[in-house]
């Protein structure tokens, strides 16, 4: 096993605003792949409740809002396969590579018309894919700095506006397109973007990433890989058959199967968590930062919470409760998705610049996932005012909505870059891979909680949807940054 200053050394170390020449590979590689993502997701909850005439499924509104909570929710608890299939079987570098392929897949089946069916094939595809290319190409980024590197938290900062540049134009591309034109068009060009960003990935990777990502630090043996194989085999098809059964028996619906997710959100973090701690692999003082990292992922699936609820409740809060009109302009409902990418860009190079001004001065990672939470919180507290002062009949104001959007930036700026940041530099060295992935599990786990939620949201129940939500989030922020000097305590050294 290669050691982490071998890897270090391979990396060309400056190039790129100061930063190692590899970041540029990773950082356009995950441009393209989050400009298909967003540009699929900007349009997906459209698509889906939108009446057959008008090129949607037709779905019902809560029905559509709890599958795209699921679907997210899957795609990053997927993660947790690719972190193990990087730390087993192919490394970092190829895991992302073939991940970019089937996400690709995915874009390209949802691009032909077809019904719910196929939308389930494609939503298959693009989560396995996922799961294999967003926690290990992150885990590639944490590989080109060593752990006293001071530009990491920078580099994690200028590496998260790649991936929110491609997040930015993917709506105003694809959403235009999708809901002006056709939906399939607009999924089509998804599949361009990932088909670009695996181009990159390709003509870049041996040049700039050196030897980051390309072993695997725990890896089974040549027995132990037929076994998998032969195992993942007979589990697919008994998998396929049950499912099949289930689902022509009408015992598995989608109500069962959306509440089956939300069970799991919660239990296979859990698992991870106790399996890390109780492995022999992991040292006094790898458990030690376990157990710190256990609040910062409470705190985290909170965060994530409410910002994952941009692509569906929001979504639809600015179709049908947003005035759109501006003079004789009227504003696309799905270019509010763009918001969240466009405050980051903006924003992230000033964050990045602080964290390296204030060095040793800047707050603690604790307190900075509380900060976090304390603007997540405020932006559905606002929400509460366009209901509060005008009713539920009544067009909102647009500034609305971007006021929210703005202020849950703040505390994404403040939790999400540090969050990576913090994950590489507390991860037991057997599973850096699985506990990126567990990272990516605070997303899932909150979207997975999300699609029994986001049932409550109804116009008549939606101060208190926002209100109820809002608060609770800030709550756990107080008591977060109260609990600061004892998490860094049981951090051991680790800021």
């Amino acid at each position: 096993m290669l050691s982490k200053e071998e890897i270090v050394k391979s990396v060309p170390q400056t190039g790129f605003f100061g930063q190692p020449k590899g970041l540029l590979s990773l950082f356009f590689t995950e441009f393209w792949e989050r400009f298909s993502y967003y540009g699929m997701r900007a349009i997906l909850i459209y698509y889906m409740y939108y009446e057959v005439t008008q090129g949607g499924l037709g779905l019902e509104r809560s029905t559509a809002n709890s599958i795209m909570a699921v679907y997210g929710s899957l795609v990053y608890m997927s993660g947790i396969i690719g972190g193990w299939i990087a730390d087993r079987l192919f490394g970092t570098t190829r895991t992302v590579f073939y991940g970019g392929v089937l996400i690709m897949i995915g874009h390209i089946v949802l691009a032909f018309p077809g019904g719910l069916t196929t939308l389930f094939i494609s939503m298959a595809f693009i989560i396995i894919g996922t799961g294999l290319l967003k926690s290990n190409i992150s885990t590639i980024v944490g590989d080109l700095y060593s752990a006293e590197d001071a530009r990491r938290d920078s580099g994690f900062s200028i590496f998260y506006m790649g991936i929110n540049m491609g997040a930015f134009i993917a709506p105003l591309i694809v959403g235009t397109i999708g809901l002006e034109y056709n939906f399939h068009l607009g999924f089509g060009l998804a599949a361009v973007g990932m088909a670009i960003g695996l181009v990159v990935f390709l003509l870049t990777k041996k040049k700039y990433l050196g030897l980051a990502g390309s072993y695997v630090p725990n890896p089974l043996t040549k027995e132990g890989k037929k076994k998998f194989f032969t195992r993942l085999a007979i589990a697919v098809v008994i998998i396929a058959a049950l499912g099949f059964y289930l689902i022509q028996a009408g015992i598995m619906t989608i109500d069962v199967f959306t509440m089956t997710i939300s069970i799991l959100g919660i239990l296979i973090p859990t698992l991870y968590f106790i399996i890390m701690y109780r492995s022999d692999k992991s040292t006094e003082d790898e458990k030690s930062r376990l157990l710190a990292y256990i609040p910062l992922f409470v705190a985290a699936m909170m965060f994530w919470a409410i910002q994952e609820q941009g692509s569906n409740i929001l979504a639809q809060y600015a179709d049908e409760r947003v005035d759109l009109t501006l003079g004789s302009f009227e504003i696309s409902p799905a270019w509010f998705q763009s918001l969240n990418p466009l405050f980051i860009i903006a924003l992230a190079p000033v964050f990045a610049w602080l964290w390296v001004k204030l060095g040793n001065r800047q707050p603690s990672t604790p307190r900075k996932f509380a900060y976090g939470l304390f603007f997540a919180g405020l932006s559905f507290v606002v929400m509460i005012f366009p209901a509060y002062f005008n009713g539920t009949d009544t067009l909102a104001n647009p500034m609305w909505l971007v006021l929210s959007f703005f202020l849950v930036v703040l505390g994404e700026l403040l939790l999400s870059p540090v969050g990576l940041s913090a994950t590489t530099k507390l991860a037991p060295a057997a599973f850096a891979a699985q506990t990126m992935s567990l990272w990516f599990m605070t997303n899932a786990s909150a979207q997975a909680i999300n699609a029994q939620v986001v049932k409550l949201y109804k116009p008549e129940t939606e101060i208190m949807y926002f209100g109820v939500i809002g608060a609770i989030a800030i709550g756990l922020g107080v008591i977060l940054y109260l609990m600061t000097p004892v998490i860094q305590k049981y951090m051991r050294g680790i800021r």
